[in-house]
């Protein structure tokens, strides 16, 4: 019966609604969807049918495990006997078998670990995950453009740690040309990734990086791998979570090419929880979100909000998507009920049944269902019995997993990280760099200084011996002036000679001689004056 079908079987619609298969068709499915349902209701359930449903139409897809209880679509299943009987209340006969799984986990734990860039996530998603305001945004788009300008490769925390200290150094100058940069909101900044290497954030971002053609593999069976991230520890961290998937939706919607309408999509995505993505994000966040999720569907792309109410999705996504299934709701509250109201309305009425009473009566396993038709215009909702899963209800095993992982196309491609010179390298080598510079300089500095302080020294020991020098000189002519004095007055004095020198002799006569005649001369003068008077 089901062979037939041009879509993916979801199950039966109940008696008073005509007992019709409801059938998600493939050429449709890339109008994207939302299932919708309170805790217990059989969600999971109906994303494991739905992905493996995928799986055998060879469309690769990729969900979250939130729970643990998605990676049993590794497993063959083993139906009991009320499974079976639904089974046959449908005319489907169940073949139990596996999924070819992929398992991945950001921590590496339960899985492959998936990393990326903190380029390639951007900072606009960065900042969504450090729980940042505008300022501090804007200095961290400012620390994206240093590192382009400067051509600085952001691969790992450490590169954006080194990046934002280097913007802070050089604030100043930076400031001058983007912007002014203050030094409290790069402290933040800081603040932030330590919190979010504290989360286990640390090991999402490096190499090597994910390349989106490992998650979409088709096996030689002709099956779609279903790749299942292991998001229970992940769930603790819930902006990691919806950045990292809103950041693999970008990564979709930008790698891969325009096809229109295929027959069926090229991949499948499932955004378990998907209240988390939208919870006090901001503008522009969801301003992109929206825009994702309307033109990726052109590149073949479905997307799926896993939810328990279609309310916590903005309008403008929800008008996005085409294919719904809403399991069993429940209204006592006021804001639940008008929760229940709005889910109702967005439905197709049916005029065998009233929408949001019958939203409230469903049991577990039962939905009521809307899908696409051939034209892309919505079906009637129907009352729908969801058909049991080929595949294990309920969790794999460690063992069966660690098998699993074994046996995986991508074993060893990411299990090994990868750390190649990138801005944290280049900063620290230019920090020491100028560190053994700057030492060099001050060294060269302090061995001047020494060699002039000895220069001045050595001139002034030079100084004090040539004044050491004089003053002894002047000392010794001291002692040699007091040693003569002392000698001259010590000595015996010689006598006078009596003795005259024929010279002596003859000077002395010719004095008297010249006495005498003198005298005479002036006594004839003056006795020769008296006589005349």
């Amino acid at each position: 019966m089901t062979d037939a079908l041009p879509g993916l079987f979801l199950g039966q619609s109940l008696a008073d609604d005509g007992a019709q298969p409801q059938v998600l068709r493939f050429d449709r499915a890339n109008r994207h969807g939302v299932v919708a349902g309170a805790t217990g209701t059989g969600k999971t359930v109906t994303l494991q049918i739905m992905a493996q449903g995928f799986s055998d139409a060879g469309v690769p897809v990729f969900c979250a495990d939130v729970k643990g209880d998605l990676s049993g679509i590794s497993q063959a299943g083993s139906p009991n006997e009320k499974l079976l009987d639904r089974a046959a209340g449908m005319g489907l006969t169940l073949n139990p078998r596996a999924a070819p799984t992929v398992f991945w986990d950001l921590y590496g734990q339960k899985g492959h670990p998936i990393r990326t860039t903190v380029s390639e996530i951007g900072p606009l998603l960065l900042a969504r995950m450090l729980d940042l305001n505008e300022v501090q945004e804007g200095v961290l788009s400012v620390a994206f453009h240093v590192a382009d300008q400067e051509g600085l490769l952001l691969l790992d925390l450490d590169d954006l740690r080194s990046l934002l200290a280097y913007v802070g150094e050089n604030a100043e100058r930076i400031g001058r040309e983007v912007g002014n940069v203050a030094p409290v909101s790069i402290a933040a900044i800081q603040r932030s990734l330590l919190q979010l290497e504290q989360q286990g954030g640390k090991a999402f971002f490096g190499e090597p990086a994910l390349r989106l053609e490992d998650m979409m593999r088709t096996g030689l069976d002709g099956r779609g791998q279903v790749n299942v991230l292991a998001a229970d520890r992940l769930m603790s961290s819930p902006r990691l979570y919806a950045a990292f998937l809103l950041w693999l939706l970008s990564e979709l919607f930008e790698q891969l090419p325009e096809i229109g309408d295929p027959d069926k999509p090229r991949l499948v995505f499932f955004f378990d929880e998907a209240h988390l993505l939208f919870r006090d994000a901001p503008k522009a966040l969801l301003e992109k979100v929206e825009q994702v999720v309307r033109l990726i569907r052109s590149k073949g792309v479905g997307v799926y909000f896993i939810t328990q109410n279609p309310a916590d999705i903005p309008d403008s996504v929800l008008a996005q998507l085409g294919n719904r299934i809403q399991h069993a709701l429940r209204a006592y509250t006021p804001a639940e009920q008008r929760g229940l109201k709005a889910a109702s309305e967005s439905f197709r009425a049916n005029p065998a049944f009233n929408t949001a009473e019958a939203i409230q009566a469903l049991g577990v396993g039962e939905a009521v269902v809307s899908v696409l038709d051939e034209k892309g215009a919505p079906c009637v909702v129907a009352r729908t019995r969801i058909r049991p899963p080929d595949s294990r209800l309920g969790p794999a095993t460690d063992a069966e997993r660690a098998q699993a992982m074994a046996s995986s196309p991508v074993r060893g491609l990411y299990d090994t990280p990868v750390n190649r010179e990138s801005a944290h390298e280049v900063l620290t080598g230019r920090r020491e760099d100028a560190q053994a510079a700057d030492l060099k300089a001050r060294a060269d500095a302090q061995a001047r200084e020494e060699a002039e302080a000895e220069a001045k020294a050595q001139a002034k020991a030079d100084a004090q011996a040539e004044k050491a020098a004089q003053t002894a000189a002047r000392a010794a002519e001291r002692d040699r002036l007091a040693r003569e004095r002392a000698a001259a007055r010590t000595a015996p004095r010689a006598r006078a000679s009596t003795r005259q020198t024929p010279m002596e002799a003859l000077t002395k006569s010719v004095l008297r001689t010249a006495g005498s005649t003198l005298t005479r001369e002036i006594l004839r003068g003056v006795l020769g004056g008296m006589k005349r008077r």
